[in-house]
């Protein structure tokens, strides 16, 4: 029985990926194909909602680690706050290890602009920002529609 449940997870996993790429790949074609993308721009059924915004941090070029580290007390004692209140809703650090990404919990990109800008390492314009406005999969309101305006 447990090879079974080892052979079904992977499974499901799979699936789960293939679902998920089916339903982005859709979102992504109907971006491009004007019919739908028509069908899209009719009254609120297909326009996106905005649920946060994502802020990319990159450290601007030829700053230095030692710029960066004597900021970082009072930018981690800012953020911890923001957290603990709400504004920021998750922040991990970069893969590359070139920055950090925030998860800021507003609904649009001016709200999280005068959060970010507020702290120590923007007020030294120490880093870069990228600021994404993100919200639920498109793709998947595709499937909730009838099957009229699916076509």
């Amino acid at each position: 029985m447990t090879i079974v449940l080892r052979e079904t997870r992977p499974m499901k996993l799979k699936r789960k990926l293939v679902v998920m790429l089916t339903l982005t790949l859709m979102g992504a074609t109907s971006m491009t194909d004007p019919s739908v993308a028509q069908a899209q721009s009719a009254p609120q059924a297909f326009s996106p909602t905005i649920t946060g915004v994502m802020v990319i941090l990159t450290a601007k070029a030829g700053v230095t680690r030692e710029q960066v580290m004597a900021v970082m007390p009072a930018e981690i004692q800012e953020t911890v706050q923001l957290y603990l209140g709400g504004k920021i809703r998750d922040f991990y650090s970069r893969g590359d290890g070139r920055g950090v990404v925030f998860f800021i919990d507003v609904r649009d990109v001016a709200a999280a602009k005068a959060i970010m800008e507020d702290l120590p390492l923007a007020k030294q314009d120490l880093m870069d920002h990228e600021y994404i406005a993100i919200g639920p999969l498109l793709p998947l309101r595709l499937l909730m529609a009838s099957p009229e305006r699916r076509q």
